[in-house]
């Protein structure tokens, strides 16, 4: 089995008869078929694209997956994935999770579908276990967990789910099979915003599913093609484009994120810095046992400032840009409360300590010496 390395710039695609070495964008919608019934191995783009197919495969590969499927957004993955459940079906899911994700719970499929939902603490095995019900159909984890990159473990979390009948599915945006492969600890569905670190250079929106078991790729497959959120022939280039270089950018984005997490524990400026790869951080052994490449490119810090100082130090910043998402190769920095995560309730933000002062950092791939210039000069004006 090739290394890593290899895999990410290699897999999924094998030169076509013109010897083109990256797959061509297909653009057609629909193939010739050689009678009624009689198609090939394409016959709608919905149901099936060359340059998308690539891109699964690769992802697949990848995660150690037998069925990789690429959709329209990281949502429209969740989306589809949660059509496996019937009406009325329950999940767990841990507290910290991106906005976007408890928004689709509790303000789409609660209403639509009678999904009901349980929160627990982020990492409470206990609770997770008192949590667990009969009727419980999935549970539902993040890593690490956004936004306090908080890290379970995942091998117990998979025990207790698989015990009473309930699938486990990991939302692995922030790590990418680059940092773990969840797959391989025995959960069922790995899903990605290609958007971010996949793709790796903020210009796709997209979505990914991966699973091990091929009956059960076999049923989200046949979801893909019902529901059609699929992911577009250029993006599904693109995408695999970013593929062939994630190696390289999440290598370097974890140096850079955990050398300007060490250099933030000393500014007094700061009252917290949360890093799975910082010593301090409460899971700090966990996730060097889970994730032993690094521990990604997310950092996030709470400012010693209130609303005026947060915003003070925002407009002083150069290189890290104000901005929604994650994972490119420039560097971003997001407030949760009023971005991420504003869609959660005043009260529920309050609860779960995201405040004004949190904010989220997205270590690019620029110099950790300029970066690190940028944040000193964005602090210093916390004191004028």
């Amino acid at each position: 089995m090739p290394q890593f390395d290899t895999q990410s710039v290699h897999a999924g695609y094998e030169p076509d008869a013109t010897g083109a070495v990256m797959p061509p964008i297909y653009t057609s919608t629909t193939f010739i078929q050689s009678a009624p019934g009689q198609p090939g191995p394409y016959e709608y783009a919905r149901s099936g694209n060359p340059t998308r197919q690539a891109f699964e495969r690769a992802l697949a590969e990848l995660e150690g997956g037998s069925t990789g499927l690429a959709f329209a957004s990281g949502l429209a993955a969740t989306a589809t994935v949660l059509e496996l459940l019937d009406a009325g079906s329950h999940i767990v899911a841990f507290e910290d999770l991106y906005g976007g994700v408890w928004r689709q719970f509790e303000r789409v499929r609660n209403r639509s579908a009678g999904l009901r939902v349980s929160y627990v603490p982020t990492g409470d095995l206990a609770a997770l276990r008192a949590a667990v019900r009969p009727d419980t159909k999935l549970v539902w984890v993040e890593l690490p967990t956004n936004p306090l990159l908080e890290v379970v473990d995942l091998e117990a979390v998979v025990q207790i789910a698989h015990a009473a009948g309930a699938l486990v599915v990991a939302d692995a945006t922030f790590a990418t099979p680059y940092l773990l492969k969840p797959l391989d600890f025995g959960v069922d569905i790995v899903v990605h915003s290609v958007t971010k670190y996949l793709n790796g250079h903020s210009d796709v929106i997209g979505g990914a599913a991966v699973v091990k078991d091929a009956a059960l790729g076999q049923r989200l497959a046949y979801l893909q093609n019902a529901i059609g959120a699929v992911m577009d022939p250029f993006s599904s280039f693109l995408a695999l484009r970013g593929l062939r270089t994630l190696h390289l950018r999440m290598a370097r984005h974890s140096e850079s994120a955990l050398r300007i997490a060490d250099w933030l524990q000393g500014r007094a400026e700061v009252s917290q810095v949360i890093y799975p790869g910082l010593p301090s951080h409460p899971q700090h052994i966990l996730a060097c046992r889970l994730f032993a490449k690094g521990h990604g490119g997310v950092l996030s810090v709470r400012l010693a400032a209130d609303a005026a100082g947060v915003n003070r130090f925002l407009s002083r910043l150069k290189l890290f840009a104000l901005a929604e998402s994650l994972g490119g190769v420039e560097s971003l920095i997001s407030q949760p409360a009023s971005m991420s995560h504003g869609s959660l309730t005043p009260e529920l933000r309050a609860e779960r300590g995201l405040g004004p002062e949190l904010l989220r950092l997205s270590v690019g791939v620029e110099d950790a010496g300029d970066l690190i210039e940028d944040l000193a000069y964005a602090l210093d004006g916390l004191g004028r």
